[in-house]
């Protein structure tokens, strides 16, 4: 056979190759030559085959034909063919694999070899391939080689112990005795990887943890831990230059880390050893030097280890201002892993968080992304009454400058600050306005019909609501912005009268008329940039207004009567119901199209979390848009056929149909309400039928088989019955993950409210959180829409949702849930079943 080619010249010709086929070419040719010398048994060039194989793999392409060739180098003699066999089983074969059971005699029998070297070489390789198989079989050899005197294979053990305990845990209790010795060596080495050791340990069997947190019995080998690192720890910091450990001006850092770590792990939930460990921490905290990202790390570690254990206050207070000096790096990596820690902290020191706020808000002013997401989550944490105008007011500057995918979550988090801390009505106005102006479409969803809401129920707000919308509406030249196009049309509809009257306006009232009004929306409804949702807004407000403004029926007949040609369809079908509403029901239309009725207010007195003012708020509720306007039908199609594989009660005839409301006799102005009007505000909200066991919400009665009235009623309240209703407390329905959700029961009648709250103990929020349920076909189901679709964590954001139930038959209800969220960028799907209705819910 021709003597192959040399590594190195293989090396050489595929550096030197100009295309990638060149070099798939050269691959090829080099992998079929090494086929042929494994195939004629040349053991002279094995060893150079297989390194080549292992370059090969190394590039990324298919290496599996050389495994068994480097198990033939494991049993050479020669240590550079034992070198090369090994570094070619741990590349190219796993504990996956059954040929690696094939070596496990050779590991034991090198682990026997007097040279250090082969003793190191097999232990490297089962620190990396050791399976189960393997642990049981090779274990006993290992512990014999931990109680060597050779520092060099000792440490490699100690890692194939780490191996070892990680497969098999109950082989701990082989390792356990030998770690006293261990930390008790001179060699950084052997304490480096004994504390890697016991923290492996400790992190497998918490009971193991505990046992090293006392003197234990001497039979289990273990002894009083936490005064020995801690005595290493302070010889680490206090001890002088040492060349042979030191590393830009600080003793064995690894080492350091390690221990903390360590240390951090024992402390959890422990007052008397957290007591320990305090002054070696504030020792560390204030002695390490900073100025070397060495020294930084040791201190970032410091700052875990004190916020994971039970440390005293003063200790906490240092670890949040080590991470304020952080936040004033040049080094971005740093300041990220800075607001990263203070965003887990804020919850549980928010004074000592606090008062490093400005130079928060001076991170928002940062160019990188991760940076800047980070610095406005912590900003939205920071919020609290006494310094709410000064925040909100950074953040509307961050959000007019921040990239486009910002601004959604930007101005989701801006609306919930505020509402949670507002300091009075107009201000809120004001904030929720300027976001509308500032993010324009990239709004959630759920921002136009809560600040409909909000404006609604502020009755001494509505003219100034309509005079700064109507401006806001003039500065949008092209009507292109439509969250704001649409609460503006929805407020000139309800207001515009106040608007054009002057009366109630907290501003300098402007010069406005009622043909300018109806010319703006009549701007809004032929704009081609305006989507359907908005011009229906804009149609429905010119129909409010032919009875707000006198003597101009006939132009806001004339806006309305043009799309009844409009190519799309809610429009079209809006236009023809108006008309018909004014050439055949005009004497209805006075009543009809009459203002809102106001929502209930609930005055609460707040104290500032710091010395705040006291605050008149009101309790704003998410509201829904209409059917009509904000889902489409093939949406809600879609979230019935998501629950379609989740319930199974009773008959699976799906075209059974629930007995309907029965319908009182009424005369015509009746009939006409039937269809869709409302001239008084509703006592009771129909109980939505259920449609093959599950929830079905409908669209507001149709007029003429359309939706007349969808955008007058969107924002309509809970309306509060003052009559006694029985509650039942609350009982826990499901509980998994981090994630609980609680019902509590008021009944009224066959209508059984139960009140959904769910919280978030993880250290993380629950995101695009969803929860769906189905009933069997006995009862009647209707949810009403969440607080939002956020969980916060740590149990800080409590979402709400209400479910309403009509039992007329008073059968014991079953419910069948579906929650769906995000965490961590990971999607979470969980199903369960609720049985457990209290008696007095349902009987």
């Amino acid at each position: 056979m021709p003597v192959p080619n040399r590594l190195r010249d293989l090396i050489r010709n595929i550096r030197s190759c100009k295309t990638a086929a060149d070099e798939r070419a050269i691959i090829q040719k080099e992998c079929a030559d090494i086929r042929n010398g494994f195939r004629e048994e040349d053991s002279v060039f094995r060893c150079r085959n297989v390194a080549k194989v292992l370059y090969i793999y190394m590039l990324g392409y298919p290496a599996h034909f050389g495994q068994l060739e480097a198990l033939k180098l494991i049993v050479s003699g020669r240590f550079t063919d034992k070198r090369i066999g090994y570094l070619g089983a741990m590349l190219l074969v796993d504990e996956y694999r059954e040929v690696h059971l094939l070596m496990t005699n050779s590991l034991k029998n090198d682990m026997d070899n007097p040279s250090q070297y082969v003793q190191s070489l097999a232990l490297c390789t089962l620190g990396n391939v050791c399976s189960t198989e393997m642990a049981r079989d090779l274990t006993s050899d290992v512990e014999r080689l931990l109680k060597t005197a050779n520092a060099y294979v000792k440490k490699k053990a100690i890692l194939c112990a780490c191996r070892i305990v990680r497969k098999v845990p109950e082989m701990m209790e082989n390792f356990i005795p030998l770690t006293k010795p261990l930390l008790a060596d001179k060699n950084h080495g052997v304490m480096l990887t004994a504390v890697a050791l016991i923290t492996e340990c400790c992190r497998k069997n918490p009971q193991v943890r505990a046992n090293f947190k006392k003197n234990f019995s001497r039979t289990r080998g273990c002894f009083q831990l936490v005064p020995t690192l801690v005595r290493i720890l302070k010889n680490l910091i206090m001890s002088g230059y040492s060349p042979e450990h030191d590393v830009n001006g600080i003793s064995d850092p690894f080492l350091q880390v390690r221990i903390l770590r360590l240390l951090r792990i024992l402390g959890q939930n422990d007052s008397e050893t957290s007591e320990t460990m305090n002054d070696i921490l504030a020792q560390v905290a204030t002695n390490t030097e900073t100025s070397k990202n060495v020294g930084n790390a040791i201190l970032y570690e410091t700052v875990l280890t004190i916020m994971d254990i039970k440390s005293e206050s003063g200790l906490r207070v240092l670890a949040v201002n080590i991470l304020g000096r952080f936040l004033l790096n040049n080094d971005k990596n740093i300041r990220y892993v800075a607001l990263n820690s203070l965003l887990r902290t804020v919850h549980t020191d928010m004074t000592a968080v606090q008062r490093h706020r400005t130079t928060v808000l001076d991170c928002l002013k940062d160019p990188d992304p991760s940076i800047l997401r980070r610095a406005m989550e912590l900003c939205f944490a920071l919020v609290n009454h006494s310094n709410v105008r000064g925040t909100m007011r950074e953040l509307l500057s961050f959000l007019s400058r921040c990239p486009l995918d910002f601004k959604s979550d930007c101005s989701s988090g801006i609306f919930t600050a505020a509402e949670k801390y507002t300091p009075n009505a107009r201000w809120h106005i004001d904030t929720m306005l300027k976001v509308l102006t500032t993010a324009g479409n990239y709004v959630r969803d759920d921002a136009v019909p809560n600040l409909i809401h909000l404006l609604s129920a502020n009755d001494k707000m509505h003219a100034y609501s309509a005079q700064q919308l109507y401006k806001a509406m003039l500065d949008v030249d092209d009507m292109s912005v439509q969250p704001l196009t649409q609460v503006a049309c929805w407020c000139l509809g309800e207001h515009g009268d106040e608007l054009v009257s002057g009366s109630n306006v907290e501003d300098e009232p402007i010069n406005v008329n009622e043909t300018d009004v109806l010319n703006l929306l009549d701007k809004a409804l032929k704009s081609s940039l305006t989507n359907p949702v908005t011009k229906s807004y804009a149609i429905n407000a010119v129909m409010k207004l032919s009875t707000r403004f006198s003597g101009y029926n006939s132009q806001a007949q004339q806006i309305v009567s043009i799309h009844s040609t409009s190519h799309d369809m809610e429009v079209q079908q809006r236009s023809v119901e108006y008309n018909v509403l004014f050439n055949q029901h005009d004497n209805l239309r006075p009543g009809l199209l009459e203002h809102m009725p106001q929502f209930e207010k609930q005055v609460t007195t707040t104290n500032g979390e710091e010395g705040g003012e006291h605050l008149e708020s009101q309790t704003v509720e998410t509201v829904q848009q209409p059917a009509s306007i904000a889902q489409p039908e093939t949406q809600q199609q879609s979230n019935v056929d998501l629950l379609l594989d989740l319930v199974d009660f009773g008959s699976s005839n799906n075209n059974q149909q629930q007995p309907a409301a029965p319908v009182v006799p009424s005369n015509d102005i009746n009939s006409l309400l039937d269809l869709g009007f409302s001239m008084q505000p509703q006592t009771t909200q129909p109980v939505a039928p259920a449609v093959n066991g599950f929830n079905n919400q409908p669209n507001v009665n149709d007029l003429m088989g359309g939706s007349l009235l969808d955008g007058f009623q969107s924002p309509a309240p809970a309306v509060i019955n003052n009559m006694q209703k029985p509650v039942v407390t609350g009982v826990t329905a499901f509980e998994k993950s981090g994630l609980l959700i609680k019902f509590q029961f008021e009944r009224d009648g066959n209508i059984l409210n139960v009140m959904l709250s769910a919280s978030n103990s993880n250290a993380q929020d629950l995101n695009e959180f969803i929860f769906q349920a189905a009933v069997p076909k006995s009862l009647q189901l209707q949810m009403l829409p969440p607080s939002g679709n956020t969980v916060g964590m740590n149990n800080s954001n409590v979402l709400t949702q209400t479910i309403k139930l009509n039992n007329p038959n008073k059968v014991q209800p079953r419910l069948r849930m579906r929650i769906s969220y995000s965490y961590q960028g990971q999607s979470v799907q969980e199903m369960g079943e609720f049985n457990d209705f209290p008696p007095a819910t349902w009987q």
